[in-house]
């Protein structure tokens, strides 16, 4: 049995629908667990609680943490070890092995421009140091207590019916509102995406292959270079629209989370944005012989919600 823990995410539903070609036996572990392939098993519990973390892991062979909180530090701050510990300790003492999604926060800011798997560890923000926390939990726990994990870090995600792409938050759902796209800080710097689809494939390659446990593995991503304002005209092109857009600067949301906390929260990880910004995936792409889906054909897909 393979499970996944956050199964109503938006890698849960498509890596659910990879996992098949592996295993017969799906279970779907979130709050409120929805069927996606008609056949899987669905439990319902809480990560933060110990217990049902516990019982939600029991007889699984392979486990895929991949759950979203709240995009807000003090819910991080809070949950997220909790999380991490529950489903560590649960894993080791049901001899389950675990695949954990992660992203690029704990990068220090020096490395964006060009990341990979052994980039440094050096968070420069409160979410950072929570996910550089969950980072080296996951190794010790592989070093010192038996744990078989692996990390697979994927960049900014996008793709059809992805709810939480900084893309549709930006380009996309604002178009569709009639409004003006937008881009964080800086219009003129390169910007990765992993598409979705792609990322949950390979979640379930690297998970069922043996001798990629123990390692950090990039999710495929594709290579190309295109900047913020090159995503946004590939968009609007893709939509029949005029590319119309703004640059939201840091002082703009300062002014704005004021009165909106998701644009505060979103404040500290500018940096991001300010500058260039590439994720490299070739030791996946090489090891797996995998060709990341390109953003012409990605966007394409995103737009009409075609998977």
């Amino acid at each position: 049995m393979q499970t996944i823990l956050g199964s109503g995410g938006d890698i849960g539903t498509p890596l659910a629908k990879e996992l098949k070609s592996y295993t017969q036996h799906v279970r779907l572990v979130a709050r409120n667990p929805k069927q996606v392939n008609g056949d899987d098993e669905l439990f319902a519990a809480d990560l933060t609680n110990q217990e049902q973390t516990d019982r939600a892991i029991a007889g699984s062979e392979i486990v895929y943490l991949t759950i979203g909180l709240q995009y807000n530090v003090r819910t991080w701050q809070r949950d997220w070890p909790l999380v991490m510990s529950n489903v560590i300790n649960a894993c080791i003492k049901h001899h389950a092995k675990l695949v954990f999604l992660d992203n690029v926060y704990m990068y220090a800011e020096s490395e964006i421009p060009h990341m990979t798997e052994t980039s440094q560890i050096g968070p420069s923000s409160k979410k950072g140091v929570v996910r550089a926390a969950l980072h080296t939990s996951i190794l010790d726990a592989i070093e010192n207590r038996g744990l078989v994990a692996l990390i697979a870090r994927s960049a900014d995600f996008y793709g059809p019916l992805v709810k939480n792409s900084p893309l549709s938050i930006m380009v996309t759902d604002e178009y569709r509102k009639g409004k003006k796209a937008f881009w964080q800080v800086d219009l003129n710097k390169f910007h990765s995406f992993t598409y979705i689809p792609d990322a949950a494939k390979a979640t379930a390659m690297l998970g069922n292959t043996e001798d990629a446990f123990g390692e950090v593995w990039h999710l495929p991503t594709s290579s190309e270079k295109l900047t913020g304002k090159d995503f946004i005209e590939m968009i609007a092109q893709e939509m029949s629209l005029q590319p119309k857009y703004y640059t939201l600067t840091r002082l703009l949301m300062s002014l704005i989370g004021i009165f909106i906390p998701i644009v505060r929260e979103l404040k500290e990880m500018a940096y991001q944005y300010d500058r260039d910004y590439l994720f490299d995936s070739t030791k996946f792409q090489k090891r797996f012989d995998f060709q990341p889906i390109s953003y012409k054909e990605g966007i394409k897909n995103m737009v009409n919600n075609k998977l």
